[in-house]
């Protein structure tokens, strides 16, 4: 598959290379099964420095924008991130999101280990921001456990705006599965998923040790 190929001989050698990253908590990834990888989102590389870093292939949440782009710079992303094991995510709610959300579901109901940012987008300033509740709705849709993760330092090696990542050490800390089964048939209450969603973000937070901002991270940021 290409997405083996690409990660063990030409992403992962790459990162050994040009960054020292402090992997933590690799013990809370399950051998075999499903689980919901959920963690902050200071960067692009977010979504390349954590599947990398993994034995078991991950599934990501990714922004449609990037597989929509036009010319072949943008042909190129969209190949590139489709053969990453990502899935476009509609952030504007509505059909297209409950259709993103429908194709994660699929790919846990199969066992799959899927990367999701409850924040839906990357931080602008390095805060973290509220949880959206799709993260939550497949939680308890799925029955998976949330490992929650933190990514630190990614935006100081490629902040918004820059193309390519510069060499640096960024940290990847996974913490200890949550487990929301005590919720099961309640993916439609608000007041559950909002409980199960700040559970997560909590957990990603004590992680991370970011300051908190209790509102939702902007859609559109420059360079975003």
């Amino acid at each position: 598959m290409l997405y083996d190929f690409l990660k063990r001989f030409a992403v992962r050698p790459l990162l050994r290379i040009f960054f020292k990253i402090d992997l933590q908590g690799i013990d809370n990834i399950p051998v075999q099964g499903a689980a919901i990888l959920a963690s902050n989102h200071l960067s692009v590389s977010d979504s390349v420095f954590l599947p990398a870093s993994l034995e078991r292939p991950v599934i990501f949440l990714a922004k449609d924008d990037y597989f929509k782009g036009k010319g072949p710079k943008g042909r190129l992303v969209a190949w590139f991130f489709r053969n990453i094991n990502q899935l476009p995510m509609d952030r504007s709610g509505g059909k297209g999101s409950a259709a993103a959300l429908a194709s994660a579901n699929r790919a846990l109901k199969e066992g799959k280990l899927l990367g999701i940012y409850p924040e839906g987008t990357r931080s602008p300033d390095g805060r973290l921001y509220r949880a959206k509740l799709g993260v939550a709705k497949l939680a308890i849709e799925s029955g998976a456990p949330v490992i929650p993760i933190a990514m630190i330092g990614t935006d100081k090696v490629q902040p918004i705006g820059r193309g390519i990542p510069k060499p640096g050490r960024i940290g990847i800390h996974l913490g200890t599965p949550l487990d929301f089964s005590q919720y099961a048939g309640q993916a439609d209450d608000p007041q559950i998923l909002r409980l199960v969603a700040d559970d997560i973000r909590k957990a990603i937070n004590e992680l991370s040790g970011q300051n908190y901002v209790d509102v939702y991270a902007p859609k559109k940021t420059k360079n975003s």
